[in-house]
């Protein structure tokens, strides 16, 4: 348990920085947006193929991926049929908040709670491609039939093999699969990439807190709520009962699933709503609360299921 405080001291400490270098207005505006990019297309595909390329497989693709993607499915589910039921909402709307209740920051909060809670950035590994590969395009494809958005099909298809993260993650896959033994300095220039993933994303996203104002008024308050508490409360719960009951995970595993489970909303949302111009103020408000009740949660879930 103590460690397991030691890894969200950090985390925290490092994202107060970022807070304080945006309120100081160091770097300038476009300081996260700039620290964002660079971690998403240098630092963390660096980061993930050195760790792919050193992983034990059986734990990348295990049952934590099936907990995942049920704990996920069935949270977006919900708040689909409670938005059909009650909210009413537009589709656009409804599959921004869908996205909201069960599409997890595996990258940006992720990789820093796999990396210093978990110990290894492989647990993450599973949950990005899931939702790089099969989310995300199904996302994309019914925010793009049912909005004005104009991103092509064929653009919405080859998303995933155009994602820096998805082919370092492939190629530290074939390369731990296929046996191959890279030498030290071909590894040595990733893994200094990769060292500073972690802290780039933790600054950039403390520097994103600043000036956040949310729940205004005409913002669907209703929508954001219900799917705060799904992503929060209860995707964290479904990941449970999935994996002690139904897969039989204890220990370690256990604690990655659920843990996993309980991380905040990606920004990726947030960026899709941004896209369409549909569901903004939804999506950043979803955001930015299942961020800030992911450190509780991520507590208790470490006090109860920390081996």
């Amino acid at each position: 348990m103590g460690g397991v405080l030691t890894g969200f001291g950090i985390i925290a400490f490092v994202i107060l920085v970022g807070y304080v270098a945006g309120r100081l207005r160091i770097g300038g505006p476009t300081a996260p947006y700039v620290l964002n990019r660079i971690a998403f297309f240098v630092t963390n595909p660096a980061l993930l193929f050195v760790t792919l390329a050193h992983a034990d497989l059986r734990v990348v693709f295990s049952t934590q991926l099936l907990v995942a993607a049920i704990a996920a499915v069935a949270s977006a589910a919900v708040f689909v049929a409670l938005s059909r039921a009650f909210f009413r909402s537009p589709a656009p709307e409804t599959t921004i908040g869908a996205l909201g209740a069960g599409y997890v920051n595996a990258n940006n909060i992720g990789i820093p709670v796999a990396v210093y809670v978990l110990g290894s950035a492989s647990y993450v590994a599973p949950v990005l491609l899931l939702q790089l590969i099969v989310f995300a395009p199904i996302a994309l494809t019914i925010l793009d039939t049912t909005s004005r958005g104009t991103m092509s099909v064929r653009c919405i298809l080859t998303q995933p093999i155009r994602n820096p993260m998805i082919i370092a993650s492939v190629l530290g896959i074939l390369v731990d699969v296929s046996g191959i033994q890279l030498p030290d300095a071909v590894y040595q220039p990733f893994e200094l990439l990769g060292g500073a993933a972690v802290p780039l994303v933790l600054m950039a996203f403390g520097m994103s807190l600043v000036g956040s104002k949310p729940l205004q008024a005409g913002t669907g308050r209703t929508p954001i709520v219900v799917a705060v508490a799904l992503k929060s409360a209860v995707m964290p719960l479904l990941a449970f009962l999935v994996a002690r009951f139904v897969f039989g995970l204890e220990g370690q595993p256990l604690f990655a699933a659920v843990a996993l489970a309980a991380l905040p909303t990606a920004q990726n949302v947030y960026n899709f709503a941004a896209r369409y111009e549909r569901g903004m103020p939804v999506a950043r408000d979803i955001v930015l609360f299942t961020t800030i009740f992911a450190v509780p949660s991520l507590l208790v879930i470490a006090a109860l299921l920390a081996p």
